[in-house]
């Protein structure tokens, strides 16, 4: 009994050891937590931390408590910053510009207003109308016989733009070679008139659909207009007369203007107007939709500004006139059939002005202008033209 009881350990001891044994366990086992990762977290750690503080005796577990609240300490700031870090990212990504609001598509400014000049100092002018008259490098004479005729020159010229925001200009592009002599002869003829638009666009008769984009692309750009107008440059025009048509429109939001026609689609190949894409418009021998002839038309601010920013994704049909009427024939828009806007030369359009109703344009359809118009265009201004008070009597 003796030897028993020598080898049996002392209930103190066993007490201490175990006490020792639990307060080691917590020590290592403690050190082996993951460190918190959320607010949520690091709340509840805290709060452990003070249990273990309040409940805890030895000497050895409060420095291990106080470590461990450093720890949760430094934790709670880096996760501070890294919110703090996050907030102004995104802040920055708003002050930023996108990408996206501007992009640059061949020689069209794609974007989600309208397309303007990438140069601040550039104001667009507030106009009535913008009339562009399409010409080629080889119409000098043309244009001579307008300047001569129904459009203003010099001082008159500006006088119109400033006093009754009727802005005219010949609208012509560059030729295929950079700086050649037509371009020169170009830029020789502006000085001495300043009544031409340049536009960013390569000259051909096949491109014309490209012009027309382009020509509303530039003016679009450059004044803030109620109406924009494509003439030819074989055409006689009244400039107060239409004027004084389109003011009749100006309450309208959107609206297209000239002598609408839907003639057949020519689907044969080497005739004059050849529709290489008749298939697209049906059966052979089918008609176009509705649209206004070449010769001149009128479309207000809105198409003009959808033309310029969608001019990239618009398709181009073989002729011009048609292309224009695709681009409108899907929108909400007013097809206005105003046949003042395609008068024949004299007798008619003589016979209307003697009997008061001038006519806004003067052409012949089987020419698709004024035959020979550099020779004629005097005579039908003579017999044809309105009283020179109407235009400066216009938008009064």
């Amino acid at each position: 009994m003796k030897n028993r009881n020598r080898g049996k350990v002392p209930r103190k001891w066993i007490v201490m050891l175990c006490i020792a044994s639990f307060g080691l366990g917590m020590l290592f086992s403690n050190r082996m937590w993951d460190v918190p990762q959320s607010k949520d977290q690091i709340f509840v750690a805290k709060r452990n931390l003070g249990n273990y503080r309040a409940t805890s005796v030895d000497s050895v577990t409060d420095k291990k408590l106080t470590l461990d609240e450093e720890v949760v300490k430094d934790f709670s700031k880096a996760h501070e910053a890294i919110e703090s870090l996050d907030s102004s990212v995104a802040k920055l990504r708003l002050e930023v510009p996108s990408n996206k609001k501007s992009r640059k598509i061949g020689n069209f400014e794609n974007v989600t207003g309208i397309s303007m000049n990438n140069d601040s100092s550039v104001t667009r002018k507030n106009v009535f109308m913008v009339i562009g008259i399409n010409t080629a490098f080889s119409s000098r004479k043309r244009r001579d016989s307008i300047r001569e005729t129904w459009m203003p020159r010099g001082k008159s010229l500006l006088q119109l733009e400033q006093e009754k925001g009727i802005v005219v200009r010949f609208m012509i592009g560059h030729s295929a070679t950079s700086n050649s002599i037509l371009d020169r002869a170009m830029d020789s003829e502006d000085s001495q008139h300043n009544d031409f638009l340049r536009l960013e666009h390569i000259e051909g008769y096949h491109e014309l659909s490209a012009k027309t984009k382009s020509f509303f692309t530039a003016a679009v750009e450059r004044w803030d207009a109620e109406f924009y107008v494509k003439v030819e440059d074989d055409v006689h025009v009244n400039l107060g007369t239409l004027a004084a048509t389109l003011a009749r429109h100006r309450s309208k939001p959107r609206v297209y203007i000239g002598c609408m026609k839907s003639g057949p689609v020519l689907y044969q190949k080497n005739v004059k107007y050849h529709e290489p894409e008749y298939w697209k418009l049906g059966e052979a021998g089918n008609k176009y939709f509705r649209h206004a002839t070449g010769q001149i038309y009128a479309i207000s601010r809105d198409l003009a500004k959808y033309i310029s920013i969608n001019g990239p994704i618009l398709h181009k049909y073989a002729n011009e006139d048609v292309s224009l009427g695709a681009w409108l024939i899907g929108l909400e828009v007013e097809h206005i059939d105003d046949r003042s806007m395609c008068c024949g030369t004299p007798p008619e359009c003589e016979w209307k002005a003697q009997a008061g109703n001038v006519c806004v344009a003067s052409f012949d359809w089987s020419c698709s202008g004024i035959c020979k118009s550099v020779d004629r265009i005097k005579d039908v201004h003579a017999k044809c033209a309105e009283d020179a008070a109407t235009l400066w009597n216009a938008l009064v």
